[in-house]
């Protein structure tokens, strides 16, 4: 397992480096450490998250190109390394320790149901009948990160998710810019840096790359060609903001690994083990979190044990949240209902999954949320527009 960095090599550090840079009161984690940021008063400074792209990836994949020739350091991710976790970090400064977000599908006790938390759905389809901006305010008990920032913040999301109830909650108060496509994304940072009176904090987020490794994987000709459109569009936005003094940092939320269908194991293969169950899986098919019936937990251990010793290892949960897996410092009171009795870990290139009666079935080549180092280890990109 590789434990994230949170003592000066992670996103939670990046973040608290990158709320000093834009004024803000100190956040509770390390800064970053090693070289220092280049000093940011008095110019704007752009975060670009390109979900999916980890730094082993970057290594292998784009070897001397615009990204990696400006490359500073690989950090970590946070603990589950997934996008529902990680990106609530990049929006919030905080660690899961803290913002309590674990993964793509939770059991909110607030709602009594496993929850999407993304699209703010219950799984398996259908909508909760709550009124718009309702739900954030229930489940969520921080405050977006732009709202602690001494300047103008703008956020730069695909159109089809800037409108979302997650999305308008991290937004708070900023700018909100919605792109279409590659090109588009870079041309709405760009008009942002090139309208601002005063230096800006710009926030954009760009879910392609992640969405490609999950259906063809991530060694795959579409996610090749894809890193190298990313690549060159960077090298031209680069160019094109020259003269705006921004500092341009990129970086990811996880990594990835991929995973042949014969590493996969279906809870329906396993019912003993699902009778064990009180709720259906919630997290990754990486890291799963496992809601036990009342007094089954050594029942639960012992069937893992005996059955999954090759491709899975069963954590109490709770120790894994004092352990400081998901961050340091005091946890979020919630967190302990939302991280299960148990965390399943997949080891090597194995998954998990379980799939609900109405639910559609998908496949994915690509994964993540696990502790190996292609989902780990991320970029950190600094590049200066002079």
């Amino acid at each position: 397992m590789m434990r994230p960095d949170y003592d000066g090599g992670s996103i939670v550090n990046l973040m608290r480096s990158v709320a000093d840079a834009c004024g803000a009161a100190a956040l509770p984690y390390a800064p970053l450490r090693g070289p220092a940021l280049p000093a940011a008063a008095g110019r704007s400074i752009v975060l670009l998250v390109l979900d999916g792209l980890g730094f082993n990836h970057l290594q292998r994949a784009a070897a001397g190109g615009e990204l990696h020739r400006r490359l500073r350091s690989p950090l970590t991710s946070v603990f589950p390394s997934t996008t529902a976790a990680a990106v609530t970090t990049f929006l919030t400064g905080l660690a899961p320790q803290q913002h309590a977000l674990t993964g793509w599908h939770m059991y909110f006790r607030e709602l009594d149901a496993v929850t999407a938390v993304l699209p703010l759905r219950p799984r398996g389809g259908g909508r909760f009948d709550a009124a718009p901006g309702e739900l954030p305010q229930r489940l969520f008990g921080h405050a977006p990160l732009v709202s602690r920032l001494a300047r103008r913040s703008v956020f730069v999301a695909p159109q089809s998710i800037a409108a979302s109830e997650f999305s308008r909650y991290h937004a708070g108060d900023a700018q909100v810019r919605s792109y279409t496509d590659l090109s588009d994304c870079f041309a709405q940072i760009e008009a942002a840096l090139g309208a601002a009176a005063a230096p800006l904090y710009v926030y954009a987020y760009y879910p392609e790359l992640d969405a490609l490794a999950h259906a063809h994987g991530i060694a795959s000709p579409e996610v090749a060609d894809h890193l190298a459109a990313i690549d060159a569009a960077f090298g031209r936005f680069m160019a094109a903001i020259r003269g705006t003094r921004a500092l341009v940092l990129a970086t990811a939320d996880h990594g990835f690994i991929d995973s042949p269908p014969a590493r996969t194991v279906d809870l329906a293969q396993h019912p003993r083990l699902a009778a064990l169950l009180a709720q259906p899986l919630c997290g990754e098919r990486r890291v799963a979190y496992c809601y036990l019936r009342p007094g089954r937990a050594q029942d639960f251990d012992a069937y893992v044990a005996q059955h999954l010793a090759d491709c899975a290892t069963a954590h109490d949960s709770i120790k894994l949240v004092g352990d400081g897996w998901f961050g340091p410092g005091a946890p979020d009171p919630r967190l302990a209902q939302r991280v299960g009795d148990r965390v399943l870990e997949m080891h090597d290139d194995w998954t998990l999954l379980d799939w609900l009666p109405m639910e559609k079935r998908y496949p994915q080549i690509g994964v993540h949320g696990g502790t190996s180092a292609d989902e780990m280890r991320v970029p950190l990109v600094v590049a200066e527009a002079g």
